[in-house]
């Protein structure tokens, strides 16, 4: 026989305020918890999303970034003559010998600086990259100082509008377009011709070569050609496997912080939750005696009242993650640790987020009523009737 499950709701409602005030509770430690994991995930998101799994970026060895990488003309072209590069439409290799440079624009609205990672493309680096889709204006000519923004920079910075001029090595530069890349770290970035800003930024040497495979399952095949070539010193990436990596010290970070956050919060919500239910064990002694009296065993009244814990703790996560899920619609700024530059991205809600946060809930409502229910549970059938 179990008890009604109406009964175990009815006394929910009967206590609305100290329902309310613990659910709050549970309801703001989901939030963070969920808020922190969608921070990852979005970071994760942005940085993997931004390379394409038939791209290979070769980089010099030991580099960790491309920021300190430096790959010499003459081995970017022994790269760029691979057999296994594919071809564009119009019959050329595609092929981008591409630099990297940080330069520091002042914020919009703080006025504060902050690195921006400049890029210099070949020709060929937009087909390499079929995820920027460009938004106003037109892509810049070869050639020329003429640059294109990322459109998450064009919130953030100064003077990024199409027909303003940034200042870049020393030389002005003309923004004619605002690109697109979607949730990729690209939409960080600004872009123009490679050998334009090599002469400006006085280099002699790129900082990355990108190039298509004709044939992906043929990657193992390519590295090995190249990092055993003993005229270069370079070491070749899958184009996702390199900005995969470029996320996990934040990742790792993210994750120490969910730890700490979470063990502290919940540690306050478990409390709160054990006390509500003892509190209402404490005030229905005379029920739980009575139901004992009428034929309802121990294990019945554990159950109940677990699970009137339970759905206190439901109560609270699932108003906790809806919150969380309007995180969604901010796009935040921070410094990628692995190049010291602005990088944009947005919150991340995924299914695996909503399961992990409600059963966080859960366990903290099973942890917090546990002793409560069990107690009510051992409870003498006499001595709980004589409280009357």
């Amino acid at each position: 026989m179990s008890v009604p499950y109406t009964y175990i709701f009815r006394n929910l409602w009967a206590r609305k305020l100290t329902t309310l005030l613990t659910a709050i509770g549970m309801a703001l430690v989901v939030f963070v918890f969920a808020t922190v994991l969608m921070l990852s995930a979005g970071l994760e998101e942005t940085l993997v999303a931004t390379g394409s799994p038939n791209n290979v970026i070769v980089i010099r060895h030991s580099a960790e970034t491309e920021v300190q990488s430096t790959i010499d003309r003459a081995q970017a072209g022994i790269i760029a003559t691979l057999p296994n590069i594919a071809y564009g439409s119009l019959g050329e290799t595609l092929v981008s010998k591409e630099l990297i440079v940080l330069n520091v624009l002042p914020k919009r609205h703080s006025g504060k600086p902050s690195n921006v990672t400049i890029r210099g493309i070949s020709s060929t680096g937009l087909t390499l990259r079929p995820q920027i889709h460009l938004h106003q204006g037109r892509l810049f000519h070869s050639g020329t100082r003429e640059i294109m923004i990322g459109n998450n920079l064009v919130q953030s910075f100064v003077g990024t509008h199409i027909g303003e001029k940034l200042y870049l090595g020393l030389n002005p530069w003309t923004i004619v377009g605002i690109f697109d890349a979607g949730k990729t770290a690209f939409s960080s970035e600004i872009w123009g011709d490679v050998n334009q800003l090599m002469q400006a930024f006085r280099r002699d040497a790129y900082s990355s070569v990108i190039f298509k495979l004709a044939d992906p399952e043929a990657f193992e095949q390519t590295k090995q050609l190249l990092e055993n070539d003993q005229r270069l010193t370079i070491e070749a990436k899958r184009e996702t496997q390199f900005y995969a990596e470029q996320s996990e010290m934040m990742s790792r970070f993210l994750k120490v912080l969910r730890l700490a956050l979470s063990i502290i919060f919940s540690m306050g919500a478990t409390i709160g939750a054990m006390i509500t239910m003892y509190a209402s064990v404490a005030n229905r002694t005379i029920e739980i005696g009575t139901l004992r009296a009428i034929g309802f065993p121990r294990r019945n009244i554990l159950q109940a009242f677990l699970l009137e814990s339970l759905t206190l703790s439901l109560m609270g996560g699932i108003p906790g993650l809806i919150m969380a899920s309007f995180m969604q619609l901010l796009t935040i700024s921070t410094m990628n640790w692995k190049t010291f530059s602005e990088l944009a991205f947005s919150f991340t809600l995924t299914k695996t987020i909503v399961w992990q946060s409600l059963l966080f809930s859960l366990f903290m409502g099973l942890v917090g009523g546990f002793l409560p229910a069990a107690r009510a549970a051992r409870m003498n059938i006499i001595e709980a009737l004589r409280a009357a």
